[in-house]
């Protein structure tokens, strides 16, 4: 289960990144992010993961698209989706997790999850927050929505998806579908005066409802994957 927690760790770390620094100082975080993902996960006796997840983050940076356009299928996705359920099905939760796992917290409110869980709830809410958005815009772009329509319409998007696919993700966990469903339906109505303003070729609502199926789907999966491996 770690392992798939530190692939979604590493993929989504790698997205806030590049989202947030450029050139040289992007090159430092992300060697710095990398030497620290080694060492913790040498400490967790996972440090072979960590090279898999290295591989997997880079695939994916230099295949999907970033803020200034261009174009990628969903195979990355498919790529990230594969290395997470194959960790998750071959390592579940651990009895012996490594020098961190002795040193775990278990005595404190952190003891409720062991260190495997912890790692890929972290994963899970990393990935969630800017991969997400990534996601979104490789569906968006295989809809063949125009770029520039898309830039001129639903601006939040950017900011509401990752709340929204952490709160899809939390209530999932916790059995809350009735606030799930009132939450989804409340984003509905907050966006329908937009959407009934469209014009004739329907951009804000396809728009609209291609971000957030593959927004929702997206979170709904990462649930089932931390579902599934604490189940196991």
């Amino acid at each position: 289960m770690i392992a798939a927690g530190i692939v979604l760790l590493t993929v989504g770390g790698v997205d806030l990144t590049r989202r947030s620094l450029t050139g040289m100082r992007r090159a430092i975080v992300l060697a710095v992010l990398g030497l620290v993902l080694l060492i913790a996960s040498a400490g967790a006796d996972a440090a072979v993961w960590s090279f898999v997840a290295v591989g997997v983050a880079a695939v994916w940076a230099l295949a999907t698209p970033d803020r200034r356009g261009g174009r990628a299928g969903f195979w990355p996705v498919a790529l990230v989706v594969a290395v997470a359920a194959l960790a998750v099905a071959l390592l579940g939760v651990r009895e012996d997790q490594g020098p961190l796992g002795e040193v775990w917290p278990s005595h404190s409110p952190l003891g409720a999850v062991s260190l495997d869980v912890a790692v890929l709830v972290a994963g899970a809410l990393v990935f969630l927050l800017e991969s997400g958005n990534v996601i979104v815009r490789i569906a968006l772009r295989d809809g063949d929505v125009p770029v520039e329509e898309r830039a001129a319409t639903l601006k939040g998007g950017r900011l509401i998806g990752p709340i929204e696919r952490v709160l899809v993700f939390a209530l999932t966990l916790t059995g809350a579908f009735t606030l799930l469903a009132a939450v989804l339906a409340a984003k509905g109505i907050v966006r329908f005066p937009e959407i009934s303003r469209d014009g004739e070729g329907g951009i804000r609502a396809e728009y609209f409802l291609i971000g957030s199926l593959v927004s929702w789907t997206t979170a709904l999966a990462v649930a089932f994957l931390v579902w599934w491996g604490t189940s196991i």
